[in-house]
Parts: C-alpha cells; sequence; structure tokens
C-alpha cells in the first residue's frame, strides 16, 4: 500500500477550512445564543417557512435525529413554532416565531460579517474559481460514493 503525506491530501485541507470556519462561527454566534446548527436551522427555516424537519436535515447537511434535537431547543426558546400539516396531520410544519427572526437578524449580522471578510480574501476571479473548483470536488465525490 502505498502512503500519501496528509500535506498533499486535499481532504485534509478541506477539512481544516470547514473546521476554521465553523469554529469562527460558533465564536460569533455565541453572544446571539445560537449554536451553528440552530442558525442553519433558522436560516432554512426564514427562506423555507413551513418546511418540514426532514426537508431541513438534508438542507443543513445534518440527520433527521439530530435535526429533531435542533428544533426541540429551538421550540424551547420560542424562537420556532411547530404545528400540524393543513392536510398531512402527521407532519409538522416549522416556522419562525418574531423572536426567532430577531435573533436571526442579530446572529445573522455577526455571520456575514465572518463571510464578507473571507470573501475579500480573495478577488473576484479567485472566488469564482474557488468556488467552481468546490463545486467539481462535490460532484467527484458524490460520484464516487458507493
Amino acid at each position: 500500500m502505498t502512503s500519501m503525506p496528509i500535506s498533499e491530501r486535499i481532504g485534509s485541507h478541506l477539512k481544516r477550512a470547514e473546521q476554521a470556519l465553523g469554529a469562527t462561527k460558533a465564536a460569533v454566534l455565541k453572544p446571539s445564543g445560537l449554536t451553528v446548527p440552530q442558525y442553519a436551522a433558522l436560516l432554512g427555516l426564514d427562506e423555507n417557512p413551513g418546511i418540514s424537519a426532514a426537508a431541513l436535515a438534508r438542507r443543513c447537511g445534518v440527520t433527521p435525529p439530530t435535526m429533531n434535537t435542533v428544533l426541540k431547543n429551538l421550540q424551547d426558546r420560542a424562537l420556532i413554532e411547530r404545528t400540524p400539516h393543513e392536510w398531512h396531520r402527521n407532519v409538522l410544519e416549522t416556522r419562525l416565531t418574531e423572536q426567532g427572526r430577531a435573533t436571526l437578524a442579530e446572529a445573522d449580522e455577526h455571520a456575514v460579517r465572518v463571510e464578507r471578510a473571507l470573501a475579500a480574501a480573495f478577488t473576484d476571479e479567485e472566488r469564482e474559481a474557488l468556488v467552481g473548483m468546490l463545486g467539481r470536488c462535490v460532484e467527484l465525490l458524490e460520484q464516487e460514493r458507493p
């Protein structure tokens, strides 16, 4: 078996970048009282009011049980409300409350600052190239799945 040094493994660089972004967002979201998964859920709900927990889990890249825990914590804080779907009584629709919208707005200011700082580190051409290369990574990795 041939080994490849970690410094040559693209996956390790992607993971380091993901971890750095996650840690930075966790730090800037802390004053809002949100975790990164809670913020992602609120953002997803803001863009898709009434979305089911399963669909929101897929959108946020977490498992349905994890999303249910996130949603329970948000509901306990009165940031979201969950009501039975009009036609499908066993499906809960999830929506932001006014307090949830206010908390998201505060948190989003901090998260957007991180995203803008990250974007500003690159020229327009570099950003476009990076987004394109990351997209190619996703496509290839999805094809490689067994």
